[in-house]
């Protein structure tokens, strides 16, 4: 018999992430690429290696929800109109039951949401005007540092004394930067610093609750950001299972549910 499974596609502009989850909600294949420029083509990439880890063909995709940037530019989905905001939130409350604010730091935006004990989103904010503050924002202070993406975590791992930052504009960070290596300031500290502007800047968009989890990118390959913002709050951060993917799952989930819907009117409309 073909399984039933239930594709989430978060297509954002720097990273596309597909997830595979079956009838009960679990988690089974998923892939992460660069979007590249040809959307259409990359989904399709991140859905064939999703399927491959799943043990599944496209035969066995019941529905597919797609959201993100570029979530209108792919061909296997049933549906586009959920947003990031709305797929991040059924996804995190999948995994935390609970009133929670969700914190997640994109390649290209920033999000607080705040849901209360029921799932319902009481309030959220955004940041798409500037990149202060996103994954693209510790992009181009690596590349001026020239360092990796992949070496800032352990970087500001070994910092003793932290440079802060005291702009929040990318270019005079830049700058900033450029300046504090000219005076000798080590790189270690000028990266935590870094780090530190960014969690500062995503904390003084909205109020938080008592119950936090961090998703995205950024908090999915540097964990040392997370531990750094449970500091700033004082309170352990939770995070779900694969906190780059949850978008997507929330996508999974939104298609399950809509194809259990789906079959219900049909079945009331038959009898």
């Amino acid at each position: 018999m073909p399984k039933q499974l239930f594709v989430g596609l978060d297509m954002g502009a720097s990273r596309t992430k597909v997830a595979v989850i079956d009838q009960d909600g679990q988690l089974i294949g998923h892939a992460v690429k660069k979007s590249g420029i040809d959307f259409s083509a990359t989904a399709a990439a991140c859905l064939d290696a999703s399927l491959e880890m799943a043990g599944a063909t496209r035969a066995d995709i019941v529905n597919a929800v797609s959201t993100g940037y570029g979530r209108a530019n792919v061909a296997f989905v049933t549906e586009t109109s959920k947003t990031e905001i709305g797929c991040l939130a059924k996804g995190c409350y999948h995994y935390f039951p609970e009133a929670i604010t969700i914190i997640d730091i994109g390649g290209q935006d920033n999000k607080i949401i705040n849901l209360d004990s029921a799932g319902r989103r009481s309030n959220f904010k955004m940041n798409r005007k500037c990149a202060a503050g996103t994954g693209a924002f510790l992009e181009e202070m690596a590349s001026r540092l020239d360092i990796s993406l992949e070496e800032m975590n352990g970087l500001a791992r070994q910092s003793e004394e932290m440079l802060k930052i005291g702009s929040y504009c990318t270019v005079f960070s830049a700058t900033e930067v450029l300046e504090s290596i000219r005076n000798g300031k080590k790189v270690t500290d000028i990266v935590k610093g870094l780090f530190y502007s960014v969690i500062k800047r995503v904390l003084e968009m909205d109020a938080i609750t008592e119950r936090v989890v961090m998703t995205g990118g950024v908090v999915a390959h540097n964990p040392y950001i997370v531990e750094m913002a449970g500091e700033m709050i004082g309170r352990p951060i939770m995070l779900p299972p694969l906190p780059q993917l949850t978008g997507a799952v929330g996508a999974a989930l939104y298609a399950r549910d809509g194809s259990w819907q789906q079959t219900v009117i049909t079945a009331r409309e038959k009898s």
